[in-house]
């Protein structure tokens, strides 16, 4: 399975901001859409992200404040990234080695998506779950051994 088949399940929503952004801004959009990153766009670019990780640190080195803080200072400015056609068990391998929870997808300079690790394992389980049923179904079609010797007689 590839990436770009998780992104036509899922959707390809962009959640940005700017690095000149604040945190509190940041933090507020994060929690108004009800999810985990943002990618942090500068000139059409992507200029790193911006997790709830940055955040939590952020937080923690500021006291329990964001204060005036800007996404810049605490974003990922080289997050790990991956394309369309990257197959879905080296994004597992890549996720657990840098344990990121969130890779931006792109084409070349060209932002596709972000895939979490929740839309991965989703994958994962449903691609299983879609096998587990077809060889149950196939298991079910097996011939009983009186079936099979009635068979070979014929």
């Amino acid at each position: 399975m590839k990436v770009s088949e998780i992104l036509r399940v899922k959707g390809s929503a962009l959640y940005t901001v700017s690095p000149d952004d604040s945190l509190q801004h940041a933090a507020r959009m994060m929690s108004e859409m009800d999810i985990g990153s943002l990618v942090v766009m500068e000139h059409g670019d992507v200029a790193g992200m911006l997790t709830f990780r940055e955040l939590i640190q952020a937080l923690i080195g500021n006291g329990g404040a964001l204060g005036n803080t800007l996404v810049r200072t605490v974003m990922d400015d080289h997050p790990l990234t991956c394309t369309p056609e990257t197959d879905i068990d080296e994004v597992r391998r890549m996720m657990l080695g840098r344990h990121a929870r969130y890779l931006p997808v792109m084409d070349g300079r060209a932002l596709h998506g972000v895939i979490s690790f929740h839309d991965v394992a989703k994958a994962v389980v449903d691609s299983q779950d879609f096998e587990n049923r077809m060889l149950k179904a196939y298991i079910r079609d097996w011939p009983s051994d009186h079936e099979a010797a009635a068979q070979q007689q014929q």
